[in-house]
């Protein structure tokens, strides 16, 4: 019997029942963890880009993907707020004198922060 294409690359099958199936395994891949930006972007590829999630996913290079977005993220998520911090005057003087203020301040900050990144970077 002549070997198919899979076969020829080094490809296996197992009998089940009266079928042949391939035995498939993904590449190894290293274990990263993942952060907020991470993992909204995973499930960003996976309703909306299938084929990009599933081309990373079987070349085994979706984690270190994942990782390198969620370090751009969040290094731009935290230059930005510091940014908004300085344009809008606020310092940890105005947190000590008026901290609900300032509490309020910092969320609208890092509200707008989190959209930008998730506009340019997550969602992109």
């Amino acid at each position: 019997m002549e070997k198919t294409i899979f076969e020829e690359m080094g490809g296996t099958y197992v009998r089940q029942g009266d079928h042949l199936i391939p035995c498939l395994t993904l590449p190894a891949e290293k274990e990263q963890s993942l952060g907020l930006f991470g993992q909204r972007h995973l499930r960003y590829l996976k309703e909306y880009h299938r084929l990009t999630y599933t081309n990373l996913l079987t070349s085994g290079k979706l984690n270190a993907y994942l990782a390198d977005i969620d370090k751009q993220a969040q290094e731009c998520f935290e230059t930005l707020t510091e940014q908004m911090k300085q344009a809008q005057g606020i310092t940890e003087q105005l947190k000590a004198e008026n901290a609900l203020e300032w509490t309020g301040r910092m969320n609208n900050i890092r509200a707008c922060a989190r959209e930008i990144v998730n506009k340019e970077i997550i969602f992109a």
